[in-house]
């Protein structure tokens, strides 16, 4: 049966969440949540949260997928040793690192793939197989026909159905951290993309802001696609809005008919949208606005009344015996079998009135504001005994706390393993050798005045490549294939890379976790990319171990970070470029202006100016600003290689360019940032 999971942001989410019929509640703790905005869970709170929802017979995962720093990594694992012994479900989980971890502490539990991993193809979730997951969460922006090619893989996988639709491809917006230092990949998204931003002469625009996401009409199908599991995102949002979105869901899986009215009035961005689902993705775009906050506090209280009495979820069977000069027995038995029996008061003998079937049946049946309706009663009654209606209701109400005890407590109990951090691999630290330089390019020309020779490695786009039969035999063995960021057609984007390799091609570019196994697969020499958004050195452990000869860390950490990493590979960092803030499946300008009067660009309401670029079916956005380090080359100490991304750069500017990162520049020019390598990220 399909699972429908609920969000949960504090414990009024988790009982309005299984009142109103949820198989699964997900949440966070205080730390390593990717909304750590929401109230989330101490660890008494997420104790009495799990217990609850053993208690309904559904599960509680517990999200812990944020992006891990090495600084965090013994706090983390003391963490998962006490969620671990709290017996939860499942861990929801972006860091590779991170599930390593788990692995070694808790092997007997559940890892799923949060959707910031970015796994929106066939073998991004073989691949997350082989690392450990059970369970993918699919990006929101695959279609329907690949959430069912995932689906047929043998492995579990989740699909938001309802809620908040970021901009950018989660897990690749990195945005919020470069204007402010608040990281959604460190579950602190500032939501930059709800701001002002244009795609025209129209200032006021929010050209970056997408309408809620809902598939309620679409649950048959993904029903048919073999999905397990449709999840409801808004673990920031109020209880009203969980009991809303629970109900309506659940009325849709079971055939009835969901109140569409009332789940847009809770919380809608100008109506839904299922745009990426259905491959339909024109009128995608919408903000909150007056109409839809008036509309959200009219149906509050009513929606409120949801979640105020417990939902029957199973059925208790009773069978009690009253004997003359014995303690009266009662045993409760219900439709999941457990079962208990506790002793009640010895029965007297009648002076007046003894008590007859129909007053214990009438007594045992008031099971009131409990998960239970009563079952089959069977009743062993001596006759002329007399039994206050209050002793009768003090045992059935003593057999039931025991059996919520027994059901909240009915899982395998958890056997802590010994564990201990350990590191592999060199220790990135000052004293190391002069970093290789490798440049990153759109074209050709591009390098028409340079000496390639003094380069490591030269990074293409695929498409450009395919295309491209001019390129010299003397740097064919040092190109690196970048292929698609966001994949739509994998079965093409395969056979492509098979060409290539035949073509001589050696290199590949894993800008996420699916390439890693294409890669391999094919024969290629793989090189993990910044989308990959390894940041520790666990991940380097974990992934290096499936292939990777090299990587490029996340540009979120500051260089002193990197240089402390420990890895089993050479690492590297972008040292030059406009650096990609969002990779998205919509294009704002398209939306906006339509694609014949693109300029390239959206500004923000400071006037600043952000570079699109449209490639392959995705389209992405640059800062405006770009990175520059040239000027300080002792910052290099302790990296590999650097990368130089160029993008619209002419072959005079590359060169002198890659001249300033070889000879040093003693002035940085202006327009630059140094972007997160020395304030890094909250």
């Amino acid at each position: 049966m399909i699972e429908l999971l609920a969000p949960a942001g504090n414990m009024e989410s988790v009982i309005a969440a299984l009142r109103c019929g949820a198989d699964a509640v997900y949440a966070g703790g205080k730390n390593f949540s990717a909304r750590q905005n929401a109230a989330n869970f101490d660890l008494m709170e997420m104790e009495q949260a799990i217990q609850l929802c053993h208690l309904y017979n559904a599960r509680f995962y517990i999200t812990v997928n944020t992006m891990l720093m090495d600084s965090q990594l013994d706090e983390f694992a003391a963490d998962i040793k006490k969620y671990a012994a709290l017996l939860p479900d499942a861990f929801i989980v972006q860091d590779p690192g991170a599930a390593l971890i788990i692995k070694s502490i808790a092997p007997d539990i559940h890892i799923h793939a949060s959707t910031q991993m970015t796994i929106h193809s066939v073998n991004g979730a073989l691949l997350a197989k082989k690392l450990g997951f059970s369970r993918v969460v699919i990006s929101r922006e695959a279609s329907s026909e690949i959430i069912s090619d995932i689906s047929a893989e043998g492995i579990d996988t989740e699909v938001f159905v309802h809620g908040a639709l970021c901009m950018s491809i989660s897990g690749q917006c990195y945005m919020s951290a470069m204007i402010g230092s608040r990281s959604a990949n460190r579950g602190l998204c500032a939501q930059s993309c709800r701001l002002p931003f244009s795609a025209s002469s129209d200032t006021n625009s929010n050209c970056l802001s997408l309408k809620d996401l809902s598939l309620i009409n679409h649950i048959d199908k993904l029903r048919q696609a073999g999905v397990t599991s449709l999840k409801i995102e808004g673990r920031m949002k109020r209880p009203e809005y969980v009991a809303a979105a629970v109900t309506a869901y659940r009325n849709a899986i079971d055939g009835k008919t969901p109140d569409i009215e009332s789940l847009k009035s809770v919380f809608s961005r100008n109506g839904f949208t299922d745009g990426y689902f259905t491959s339909k993705k024109c009128n995608m775009f919408g903000m909150r606005d007056k109409n839809d906050v008036i509309s959200s506090a009219s149906v509050i209280p009513e929606l409120n009344q949801l979640y105020q009495k417990e939902r029957k979820i199973s059925s208790v069977d009773f069978d009690i015996t009253i004997n003359t000069g014995k303690p009266i027995i009662l045993k409760a038995t219900d439709s999941e079998n457990f079962s208990f029996s506790v002793y009640g008061v010895i029965p007297e003998k009648a002076q007046n009135k003894a008590i007859s079937d129909d007053i214990i049946k009438n007594q045992l049946s008031k099971l009131g504001n409990t998960i239970y309706s009563p079952g089959k009663i069977k009743i062993t009654l001596e006759e002329g005994l007399t039994v206050p209606a209050s002793a009768i209701n003090c045992i059935r109400r003593n057999v039931i706390e025991n059996l919520y005890r027994l059901r909240e407590q009915a899982c395998n109990k958890f056997v802590d393993n010994d564990f201990s951090l350990t590191y592999q691999g060199k220790n990135h630290i000052a004293g190391s050798a002069k970093p290789l330089i490798r440049i990153r390019l759109e074209n050709i020309d591009q390098i028409s005045l340079i000496n390639t020779d003094i380069i490591d490695m030269i990074i293409f786009p695929m498409h450009y490549i395919s295309k491209e039969n001019n390129i010299p035999d003397n740097i064919t063995s040092r190109i690196i294939i970048e292929p698609p960021r966001f994949i739509t057609d994998e079965r093409k984007i395969i056979s492509d890379l098979k060409t290539m390799y035949e073509r001589g091609f050696r290199h590949i570019m894993c800008n996420n976790l699916s390439y890693i196994k294409t890669g391999a697969d094919i024969g290629f020499t793989l090189h993990g990319d910044f989308g990959l958004n390894i940041a520790n050195s666990y991940s380097l452990k974990s992934l290096s171990a499936l292939g990777l000869t090299d990587s490029t860390m996340s540009f979120e950490l500051k260089l002193l970070q990197i240089r402390k990493i420990y890895s089993p590979v050479p690492v590297g960092i972008v040292a030059y470029g406009r650096l990609p803030l969002m990779l998205t499946s919509n294009c704002p300008i398209k939306n906006t202006i339509g694609c014949s009067r693109c300029n390239h660009n959206i500004t923000d309401r400071t006037n600043r100016s952000f570079m699109v670029k449209c490639s392959y079916d995705y389209t992405e956005i640059f800062n405006s600003d770009t990175v520059y380090l040239a000027d300080k080359p002792d910052e290099f100490d302790g990296i590999d290689f650097i990368t130089l991304y160029f993008t619209d750069e002419t072959e005079i500017q590359v060169k002198k360019i890659i001249s300033d990162y070889i000879n040093g520049s003693p002035v940085a020019p202006s327009g630059i940032t140094r972007g997160l390598y020395f304030h890094g990220i909250k």
